[in-house]
């Protein structure tokens, strides 16, 4: 999205990431935290500003890598998570509910 679409749609666009922002931002997240091997990851629903994956945050819940776990068993693990916290934001969004004080994302 370009920097005028995202000033003209301000706090109003959310982005779903597989991972803990700010680890591992852009499109190779899950591949990027099974190759350094990290023992817990996640997904993070944030509000986009004009930077890749870097908006004030709505949502973070973390996923453990199990031992022995494939990375498609993972990405389908952290799938389910998102489609769990992605309604939600979008469901605060709509309604008002979500406050942007600074870099902060306050639900009222």
């Amino acid at each position: 999205m370009s920097p005028h679409f995202v000033r003209a749609y301000k706090n109003r666009i959310i982005n779903i990431h597989p991972s803990l922002l700010p680890s591992f931002r852009g499109a190779k997240a899950i591949e990027e935290a099974w190759t350094q091997g990290v023992t817990v990851t996640g997904v993070t629903v944030h509000l986009v500003d004009e930077k890749v994956d870097h908006g004030p945050i709505i949502f973070q819940k973390a996923v453990t890598i199990r031992p022995h776990e494939t990375k498609e068993s993972l990405e389908g693990r952290i799938h389910q998570v998102e489609h769990v916290l992605y309604p939600k934001a979008v469901d605060l969004l709509i309604h008002g509910r979500l406050k942007v004080v600074g870099r902060k994302v306050n639900v009222i």
